[in-house]
């Protein structure tokens, strides 16, 4: 059997299309294995290699999807995200030891400057006629030295909040055990088509969408970014069959369901996937009453190069309100003590397995810190039943303390949502001056729904314990999201003005 613990392994075999995106003519198997080979060439005649890191600086696409590939064939991928500033960019140069920085040709973008001043050769790439066909100006091919299972394909740092953002290597090996792992999981077959609206600079995207599908020989069509607009329109022209997306997204798609009633009634996806964070299940009940297909919710990190746990299909059980079963790494909960809990019991999140990183680049003491006995620590806090279905209650690090009385931000966040003039709901900590932290929760309304600070206060109080119901509500138009659509939940009271300077 086929060793496919590298990319160009894993490609192998597929024939048919491969990379697509709306309105273009499509890459196949065959040539997008000969555009990943032509890039590796390429590199290795710039002088680049396994162990080099190669930022990736292009728009969301299906040349970012293929340069992905090739750079992570035969050196370490380091994709950016394109909105960065040029203090930003120069910060990630410097901080992953770039080799080269690829843009697209003529593109004007920040990194350009950035990896001037920071001694970082630029290369532009060139796009081919075929969705994904990119060739790099001024490169004449050399003879790749290919990544091994145990060469780094994919450096990404984590979403730094209140500390510096670390870094993390994964292994083809990783990234690869956790496509296949994602492939048993949605049972991707040649005749699956993505439809990608995730940012190619997320593991999300990369693993999720785009590693697994070729994993499985499937198809993917690389919109340029999430738009809730033209979504439906991309819907009608690639007929996917599934799409993975974080719940803002989800959200919004449900949103626009109704005035898109007939594309909505062709589509016909065989399933949804959700990720990146928890999907209220008002809003996992209303998409598969609309699409008529099951919502399968997912639990990923980067550090496990994605995919954790996942709701299996049916006619496995799938629970809402549960990321599912373990799904690539082995998953338990541990007490603080460093034993590993039963069933029902509440702890730490931790995992291990192939697709899990080994450790943060020199970073020691966050590596000290993440490891126990072998499971890496998610800094989730869950439990698991005993059918092994898995249920996260909060971030630790987000959860309130008020007075010493722990609330857990997503058990009041899941309350707040089954309201029905509620659309969005993020419960955080708000200062205090003697409790050390107040609840407080951000909401935005439906359209045309009203409801006010007592009335969600009284509502609350039914299925909450007094110390758990919110205090203070702050009423947005929209709620503060990171790059990759996730709500931002640690920060909010600052980012929304209400902590004294």
């Amino acid at each position: 059997m086929t060793d496919r613990r590298t990319i160009p392994a894993l490609l192998e075999g597929a024939s048919g299309e491969a990379i697509g995106a709306p309105g273009r003519p499509s890459l196949d198997h065959e040539g997008l294995r000969a555009q990943v080979e032509t890039t590796a060439a390429e590199l290795a005649g710039l002088g680049l290699g396994p162990g080099d890191a190669v930022a990736i600086v292009l728009p969301n696409g299906p040349e970012m999807a293929a340069a992905f590939l090739g750079v992570a064939s035969a050196a370490t991928a380091a994709p950016l995200n394109p909105a960065y500033t040029e203090g930003e960019f120069k910060f990630y140069l410097e901080d992953l030891g770039a080799k080269a920085l690829i843009v697209m040709e003529g593109a004007e973008t920040p990194a350009r400057d950035a990896a001037s001043a920071a001694g970082v050769r630029v290369i532009e790439a060139r796009a081919g006629e075929a969705a994904g066909a990119f060739s790099l100006l001024g490169a004449e091919r050399g003879e790749p030295a290919m990544n091994g299972p145990e060469d780094v394909a994919l450096v990404l740092h984590t979403s730094g909040t209140t500390s510096r953002p670390k870094i993390v290597p994964l292994t083809a090996r990783n990234v690869c055990a956790s496509a296949e792992a994602i492939a048993r999981t949605l049972e991707l077959t040649p005749e699956d088509r993505c439809l990608n609206v995730m940012p190619l600079f997320h593991i999300h995207g990369l693993i999720a969408a785009l590693l697994s599908s070729m994993s499985a020989g499937a198809s993917i069509s690389c919109s340029s970014g999430f738009d809730a607009i033209r979504f439906f329109r991309w819907v009608e022209e690639v007929r996917p069959t599934w799409w993975t997306a974080v719940p803002t997204m989800h959200q919004a798609i449900l949103a626009r369901a109704k005035r898109n009633a007939e594309i909505v009634a062709a589509a016909k996806p065989r399933f949804l996937r959700s990720s990146s964070a928890s999907l209220p299940v008002p809003t996992l009940k209303g998409l598969e009453e609309t699409f008529g297909c099951p919502l399968v919710e997912a639990y990923g990190m980067t550090e496990a190069s994605h995919q954790m746990a996942s709701n299996p299909l049916p006619p496995a059980a799938r629970k809402p309100g549960s990321v599912g079963i373990a799904a690539g790494p082995e998953v338990a909960v541990m007490s603080d003590d460093g034993s590993i809990l039963g069933a029902g019991e509440t702890g730490e999140i931790v995992i291990r397995g192939e697709n899990v990183t080994e450790g943060y680049r020199d970073n020691p003491k966050a590596n000290a810190d993440s490891f126990r006995d072998g499971w890496f620590r998610t800094g989730d806090q869950g439990s698991l039943d005993d059918e092994g279905y898995l249920t996260i209650s909060g971030r630790l690090k987000e959860i309130i303390n008020r007075g010493g009385e722990k609330v857990a931000p997503k058990e009041v966040d899941d309350v707040l949502v089954e309201h029905p003039a509620v659309a969005q709901a993020v419960t955080f900590a708000l200062p205090h001056r003697s409790l050390g932290e107040e609840v407080a929760a951000a909401i935005v309304l439906k359209e045309g729904a009203e409801a006010g600070a007592s009335e969600l206060r009284e509502f609350a109080g039914r299925s909450l314990a007094p110390f758990k119901v919110p205090r203070e509500f702050v009423f947005l138009d929209e709620i503060p999201k990171g790059a990759t659509g996730k709500l931002q939940r640690i920060g909010l009271a600052e980012k929304l003005g209400l902590v004294d300077a």
